[in-house]
């Protein structure tokens, strides 16, 4: 398990959010970072098309061994991102997305 630390003594696994970026919609999934890869955590979950937030929070509620801290993290981030995509989704390219967001990882039509 890929871990870091903070404030020098907690060890915390490392995720990412994986996003499908599409013209109609987004979809989220969440992996784990290993080495250097990733693992995945959950499937992807479309927004608006389903609700990816709850679905999201669900699966981590799943996952006992996730810490809260990394929980309220993810979820976080994945309102940020939905956010974004309902304000400036169809007005932005995947590259200026991922320059937006530099920590997930992108895919995508748009």
């Amino acid at each position: 398990m890929n871990t870091y630390f903070i404030n020098g003594d907690i060890k915390l696994p490392k995720f990412t959010l994986k996003i499908l970026w599409l013209e109609n919609n987004i979809a989220i999934a969440i992996d784990q970072i290993i080495g250097k890869g990733t693992s995945p955590l959950t499937p992807y979950f479309f927004w608006p098309r389903n609700d990816a937030w709850e679905h999201l929070k669900s699966e981590l509620e799943s996952k006992p061994w996730i810490s809260e801290t990394n929980k309220i993290h993810l979820l976080n981030q994945a309102t940020e991102i939905i956010n974004y995509w309902q304000e400036e989704g169809q007005k932005s390219s995947l590259p200026i997305v991922q320059a937006k967001f530099p920590n997930f990882i992108f895919s995508g039509s748009c």
